[in-house]
This record gives structure tokens, C-alpha cells and sequence, in this order.
């Protein structure tokens, strides 16, 4: 699981997962740059257009890869971005020019469920939506909560990382639930990149 503000940041990571992961599961704002690039209009969403291509071109590699890539086919939006402003819950395709996606929606959020228990382990960085403000949580709550339910059942090994996605574990009260948790945010992306890490190699000597 993938997800947060922006791809520029998560390339890397992105690029390396799709070789080694059966599963991809993309969310935030990384996901209507995406979504943007599959044609879709995603309004006043914060999305990277610059980046369609290179969109593209992960999918592509997934596709080969055979890992399966899963965006967001409902989202939750709002005119303007603020507590508990009024918002619709829509298709991505019925995305209006002056609204924003901010979560994912909650038939998707079913669904992303339904391939965790399909899997054995997760990798999770990112949180769903803009899980800050409220109600732009849920997403991230509800899927936090299902893996860590999985975990505690024995049937998944469930790995987050980043100060986001630790702020969020810890506001759906399931920190303690996941099998690792790492608040190191850029070594555990770097990690996720399969470089090495100075620290780890010294422990491992």
C-alpha cells in the first residue's frame, strides 16, 4: 500500500515495488496522478500532471510484472478543503471541475479489504486520503483496522512506515496491532527502494 501526497516523492519506491509485489495498491494524492493519467478528470485534486507518463510507465511494468495495480473507482470530495465541509461520495469518473478528491470511497475502501485477506504480507506507506482532517479519514481508519484485525488472526504480516502512516495506525488505535512498525520515514522509503541502509549493514557486520 502506497499512498500520501505526491509521486515525486515515492518513484522510486514505486518503480521497485511493482517487480516484487503481487498486489498495489495506490491511494492519496498520489492516486489521481494516476487516475489523470487513465484519462480520468480529477478537478481541483492535488495531482502531479507532469508526471502522467511516468504513470504510465509503472503501470506498464506492472502489467508486466503481473502485479495488479488498484486505484480508488470511488472517492469522497469536497468544493474546499476543511473539517467537515459538505461532500459527496461519487465515481471517479463523476468528478466535478470545482471539487477535489480527498479519501478514498467507501466501496473501494470494501474491496482493498477483500485483497488483504488475499495476501500474507503487507508493506504499507502512506495514508489514504488527507486523514488529518476530517471525515477524510475513514479510508485510512477502515483499512488500517482490517490489517491490523488480519495480523492479529495470524493471516498477514503487516509492515508500516513514515510518520504519516504512523499518525494515522495510531489515530485508528491499531499501532500496537501490526506486526512492525517503523517511524523512520525516509530510510523506510529508502528501504522500500532496496538500497542499503549504513545502519542495517554495520548491525549486519
Amino acid at each position: 500500500v502506497v499512498g500520501g501526497a505526491k509521486v515525486s516523492t515515492k518513484l522510486d519506491v514505486l518503480k521497485h515495488l511493482v517487480g516484487r509485489v503481487d498486489h498495489l495498491i495506490i491511494g492519496g494524492g498520489m492516486a489521481n496522478t494516476f487516475l489523470a493519467a487513465r484519462g480520468v478528470a480529477v478537478g481541483k485534486s492535488l495531482c502531479e500532471h507532469d508526471l502522467a507518463s511516468v504513470a504510465d510507465e509503472i503501470m506498464a511494468a506492472a502489467d508486466r510484472a503481473n502485479c495488479t495495480v488498484h486505484l480508488p473507482y470511488d472517492v469522497v470530495v469536497a468544493t474546499e478543503f476543511k473539517a467537515n465541509p459538505a461532500t459527496r461520495t461519487v465515481n471517479v469518473h463523476e468528478v466535478a471541475a470545482d471539487e477535489m478528491i480527498l479519501d478514498v470511497g467507501p466501496a473501494a475502501v470494501e474491496s482493498l479489504g477483500d485483497v488483504l485477506k488475499n495476501c500474507r504480507t503487507l508493506v504499507w506507506n502512506g495514508p489514504m486520503g488527507a486523514f488529518e482532517t476530517p471525515p477524510f479519514d475513514v479510508a485510512t481508519v477502515s483499512l488500517a483496522r482490517t490489517a491490523a484485525a488480519l495480523t492479529q488472526d495470524g493471516s498477514l504480516v503487516s509492515v508500516a512506515g513514515g510518520g504519516d502512516t504512523v499518525a494515522a495506525l495510531n489515530q485508528a488505535g491499531v499501532a500496537d496491532q501490526f506486526s512492525f512498525v517503523s517511524t523512520a520515514g525516509g530510510a523506510f522509503l529508502e528501504w522500500m527502494e532496496g538500497r542499503e541502509l549504513p545502519g542495517v549493514a554495520a548491525l549486519k557486520r
